[in-house]
């Protein structure tokens, strides 16, 4: 191990928390903040943050699968995420023989770690404004769809120069509601293997009941490795590979976190809708968000019993479960704290202020101006009499039972093979050079083909680890709930032109038919149909009926009112940029859209409501308090219980001999900043974000500035586990370990 010793500051800053609100741009840092959060505590320059010229914290984190974030903590690729994050990947790896998910995983060798097909990371190379560029091509006439359209086509032209000559990869992202454009381009690296991870009763710990909950005492954190080739390019799984030699790697400090300390979270962030108006708050609490509630509350209730059943389904649904169930709460949580926290009303304050504001403007800016809220209450206005249809045809039909987006993607496929079929029948019958028409018919046999590769490889994936008859209740009961809840008017078709007609509105007994014949219900009778595929046998399938018929459903308010769409996006897009005229001195950062950001913050306790507080850390301590054998979301594994009891933390414990578990801090995060690193003022990982807290679960819409909290992962409690508890010393030794002068330099 490598270990790097420095002097503490003498001057010692007051506990004052630095709320700062904002996902920023690392290019624009240098810019708008750096001043800031030097003033917070910052001891970096905004070079060593951003740079495309020399090694900087971008170097470090990575875009992990493309729906969380990890931060490379070692010179040879290891990297850290959230257990949560690699929770898919350590239930495919996961028997009933092997359960990494209960037991924990850990490689003490290279050799040991575990290839995982389909995951990937992706470093920022770097980042530019091509605002100008692309709005060269777009003028105010434009509908929504032909501005999307020319910024597609110009944006092509833009990643294709950024990229060629390079192994590099590229995309043009929209901005502040598609007022401004900036190009990212990526290093994308495919060969990335499961290291280590802790039980789930470590990195799960709480559960349901403590997620979005503060206080926590979760250890919610895993470990991969990055593979190169022998010249540090991104490479297809081979054991040639070695571990990637990283721009930069986070050194892990031991010293802690107290109130009011600097944080910076680095990361990739997913959505957020800051600029939502009251009008769309008002959707979301009135019809939308109890939708999703409803429907999930249901598929979980199933999904459990025949987890709780059998083994086996336990660990092959566990990731399915947790995603379902994490979005279940989130949007509970949503809906109360939008309401408690006042949200919408806040949003109608601005909104007066934004229209007294239009009013002072000359007539022509003031005509553009004025349009924007008139705009985005009619599309509102529209979109209340489809929006809970759309959420039901997407949670209890496309997204409910497997069955369905299964046969709906396949079908598509299909669709396209037998128009293939007919176009190149059609070229063959009006062909009359007999050398050609042979050509035609190996061209058509060839893309024939190459559909049905496509199809049996995807059918593959889907049927792994499927249960047909836990899909064949799915199937019927969640679609029963769809009947009951939502009027007939707004029922796909096949509700009452199939299963009133023919089943009587039997749901169950159309579930049974539909998994004993559609082609869609087996992988054997799948493969059967993709031997002599037919057209109209297709069209007669249940599973292509229902999931044809859901999919236009789920379309219904772009297939008939696509003037909504038109007036939301233009709407948004004059009133951010209203906002940004309006309010000149301030400081404006975009919705988070998946694309590298910094936050930064300070730690610190909060109070959530009138006569409680809350601390800003957590300890070994409240792991025993919650501690229940009976509680599978509260057991706490032996080896943990002993070493506690022992109190034998070693260097990890803090000044007072406690071993700290999780800190909040104000930084803001959402979705996708799951694995982000907590960064102090020198660069060093103090920590890694997994969570919000409940009381600004309304933050994604309007940032809470007093309550608003980022749960993170200590970085004494990960080294704890993994060295203590997990004996992987080998994972130790590999990082670089950062201690204060004045304390022990050791994690011996």
């Amino acid at each position: 191990m490598k270990y790097i010793r420095f002097i503490s500051a003498l001057l010692l800053l007051p506990a004052l928390l630095f709320a700062n609100e904002g996902m920023w741009l690392p290019m624009l840092i240098k810019k708008m903040n750096i001043g800031d959060m030097k003033d917070a505590g910052l001891e970096l320059t905004a070079e060593d943050i951003y740079s495309i010229n020399q090694s900087s914290l971008k170097d470090a984190v990575v875009s992990f699968g493309g729906f969380c974030t990890g931060e490379i903590i070692s010179d040879q690729g290891l990297i850290l995420t959230n257990h949560h994050c690699g929770y898919g990947q350590i239930q495919n790896h996961s028997t009933v023989e092997n359960d990494y998910l209960s037991e924990g995983f850990w490689a003490m060798s290279l050799e040991e770690e575990k290839h995982n097909p389909g995951l990937f990371v992706r470093f920022l190379v770097r980042m530019e404004d091509v605002t100008e560029r692309v709005y060269a091509e777009l003028n105010e006439d434009m509908t929504s769809q032909e501005r999307a359209s020319a910024a597609r086509r110009v944006s092509a032209e833009i990643t294709s120069e950024a990229t060629d000559g390079t192994h590099y990869e590229a995309e043009v992202k929209p901005f502040m509601h598609g007022n401004n454009y900036y190009l990212m381009v990526y290093e994308r690296f495919t060969d990335v293997r499961l290291v280590g991870a802790p039980p789930s009763s470590i990195g799960k710990f709480g559960g349901d009941t403590d997620n979005w909950m503060w206080p926590r005492h979760t250890g919610d954190f895993s470990l991969f490795r990055v593979y190169a080739d022998a010249d540090g390019k991104p490479a297809e799984y081979s054991e040639d590979n070695i571990p990637l030699k990283p721009r930069h790697h986070l050194p892990v400090s031991l010293d802690g976190v107290s109130e009011g300390d600097f944080t910076m979270v680095f990361g990739f962030p997913g959505s957020t809708d800051r600029y939502r108006t009251s009008y769309g708050i008002k959707q979301a609490l009135e019809k939308t968000n109890q939708a999703v509630v409803d429907v999930r509350d249901l598929k979980l209730a199933i999904m459990r019993e025949y987890m709780d059943a059998d083994d086996e389904v336990r660990i092959n649904f566990a990731s399915k479960y947790a995603s379902t169930a994490n979005y279940w709460k989130y949007f509970q949580g949503q809906t109360e704290q939008l309401r408690r926290n006042r949200v919408a009303s806040k949003k109608k304050a601005l909104e007066d202020k934004y229209e007294q504001w239009v009013q002072t403007l000359p007539a022509e800016e003031r005509e553009h101006y004025a349009q924007a809220l008139p705009l985005i209450r009619s599309f509102y206005e529209t979109s209340d009499k489809y929006a809970v249809t759309e959420i039901y045809a997407r949670e209890a039909g496309l997204s409910g039972a497997e069955i369905y987006i299964f046969a709906l993607r396949s079908g598509f496929a299909l669709d396209r093979y037998f128009k293939t079929e007919s176009d190149f029948d059609a070229k063959i019958k009006l062909e009359k050079d007999k050398e050609e028409k042979q050509t035609l018919i190996q061209q058509k046999e060839a893309a024939l083909a190459q559909i049905v590769g496509a199809l049996k490889s995807n059918a593959e994936s889907h049927f792994e680890d499927y249960y047909a008859h836990i899909d064949q209740r799915m199937a019927g009961e969640l679609l029963e709930l769809y009947h009951r809840n939502l009027p007939s008017d707004v029922h796909p078709a096949f509700f009452g032109n199939l299963i009133e007609k023919k089943y009587k509105g039997n749901f169950e007994k159309f579930a049974d038919n539909l998994f004993s014949k559609s082609i869609f219900a087996s992988q054997e009778a799948f493969d059967k149909f993709l031997n002599k595929p037919k057209e109209k046998s297709l069209k007669k399938d249940l599973g292509y009926i229902a999931s044809q018929d859901l999919y236009e459903t789920y379309q219904y308010g772009q297939n008939n009112h696509p003037e909504a769409a038109d007036k939301k996006a233009r709407g948004y897009r004059i009133f951010t940029s209203g906002l940004q005229k309006m309010q000149p001195d301030r400081k404006f950062y975009p919705d988070a859209n998946s694309t590298l950001r910094l936050t930064w913050g300070s730690v610190g306790s909060y109070f959530p409501r009138d006569g409680a507080f809350y601390d800003y850390k957590t300890t070994h301590r409240g792991i025993l308090q919650k501690e229940n054998p009976n509680d599978r979301e509260f057991i706490v594994p032996e080896r943990l219980i002993d070493l506690i009891n022992e109190e034998d933390f070693g260097p990890y414990a803090d000044e007072n001999g406690d071993l700290v578990v999780n800190f909040i801090s104000n930084n803001d995060i959402t979705g996708g900043n799951s694995g982000s690193p907590v960064i102090n003022g020198k660069g060093h990982l103090i920590g890694c974000a997994f969570d919000g807290n409940w009381e600004a679960m309304s933050g994604d819409i309007f940032f809470e500035d007093e309550i608003q909290r980022t749960i993170s992962v200590d970085a004494r409690y990960i080294l704890f586990i993994i060295d203590k508890y997990a004996g992987a010393r080998n994972l130790i030794d590999e990082m670089t370990i950062i201690k204060s002068e004045d304390e022990t330099a050791s994690a011996e």
